[in-house]
């Protein structure tokens, strides 16, 4: 372990104190971060693999659908039905504070949300082209939740990751190399004070010797 270079004196004595004490108080506070982002993200991670599995079961539905729609119409036709949207939305981005990392927050203007429409003739399509469009467009609240949640994940797993570095270099190096200064700076002073000590002593020796 490399030892910082300080001079052996009381008052780097007193500064070094000083330093080793804000960063043990950092060092605590880090640690309590780091297990609350830990706690937060567990839970935003359930939900995420909770939604993650609903939507990919329903896309999973609307693919198959829009497969058997596609076996029993031609390309052009089914190609012209998909040419304008069957839903209009809005979505509202904002941010939210976890922990002082800011995640994003995606909600659905419910007031924007037009109702779900086939805008095409339904001569020449099918119904499992019908099904297909309603489920894509019934899942779009999950889709956006789940978008929320995956970028929260990746922003709160990044700022544990800092937080765990952080935490590791003052339990590891920082204060190790404090309290060793610290030993190495009282070693020293105590032995300037002996020093000290047995000078005084032998000059009052040799101040009695002459009287």
């Amino acid at each position: 372990m490399a030892q910082l270079r300080v001079n052996p004196t009381r008052m780097e004595l007193t500064r070094i104190k000083r330093r080793l004490a804000t960063a043990k108080r950092g060092h605590k506070l880090l640690k309590d971060k780091r297990d609350e982002l830990v706690r937060r993200f567990v839970g935003i991670a359930r939900e995420n693999a909770r939604l993650r599995k609903q939507v990919e079961q329903s896309l999973q539905v609307a693919l198959r659908r829009f497969a058997m729609a596609r076996a029993v119409m031609d390309g052009p036709s089914l190609e012209s039905a998909l040419l304008y949207p069957a839903r209009n939305a809005r979505v509202k981005v904002s941010r939210s504070n976890i922990l002082s990392v800011h995640v994003p927050k995606i909600e659905l203007d419910k007031e924007s949300l037009s109702r779900t429409v086939q805008p095409y003739g339904f001569a020449d399509t099918s119904y499992e082209l019908d099904e297909a469009i309603s489920t894509m467009a019934a899942i779009l609240p999950e889709l956006l939740k789940l978008a929320e949640s995956e970028k929260t994940c990746f922003l709160l797993a990044e700022e544990i990751e800092k937080t765990r570095r952080r935490v590791n270099a003052l339990e590891y190096v920082m204060i190790p190399q404090f309290e060793e200064s610290i030993r190495v700076i009282t070693m020293k002073l105590d032995e300037a004070e002996r020093s000290s000590i047995i000078r005084l002593m032998k000059v009052k020796e040799m101040i009695a010797d002459r009287q």
